[in-house]
């Protein structure tokens, strides 16, 4: 299982979506361009000393990410998506595709998508912080997969 960030804007959120990704083995994928350097202070700080822990791939694009991605469905989480989290059946395979905080990710990355997934929310709620939605949706994949209880004793 993986976690891809489509042209993430907000640095904190990619900082602490890479301790995520660090803290619980996962490699993450950043698909540039990013609304930010990936040297920026306020991702340092977010992501504190984990960057050097996580996996990270950065891609130039999404025409490269395509292309040097593993095999695996392509699971896009979104505030559009046609099935619930809590009726989807995840894989060990999936990659977990956010997209970016200000427009998410445009029609022609949804329609590559194998699935397209959404969180429940209260009636009239629109999304929840990118962080947040990545940190759910991946420990839901893991549970279904049984991952978080294999890998994970305490």
């Amino acid at each position: 299982m993986r976690i891809a960030l489509y042209q993430p804007d907000i640095p904190q959120n990619t900082g602490t979506i890479i301790r995520l990704a660090a803290c619980f083995a996962v490699p993450l994928d950043i698909i540039e361009p990013c609304g930010f350097t990936l040297s920026d202070t306020r991702l340092r700080r977010a992501g504190l000393d984990y960057a050097q822990r996580a996996t990270i791939t950065r891609h130039i694009s999404w025409q490269n990410f395509l292309r040097d991605r593993p095999t695996g469905r392509l699971v896009l989480s979104t505030s559009k998506g046609e099935q619930s989290l809590k009726s989807f059946s995840f894989d060990a395979n999936d990659t977990l595709l956010f997209g970016s905080e200000a427009s998410g990710v445009p029609c022609a990355v949804h329609q590559i998508a194998e699935r397209r997934v959404r969180v429940p929310l209260a009636t009239g709620e629109r999304s929840l912080n990118l962080a947040v939605c990545a940190g759910i949706v991946l420990w839901e994949a893991w549970r279904q997969t049984g991952s978080a209880v294999t890998r994970y004793q305490r």
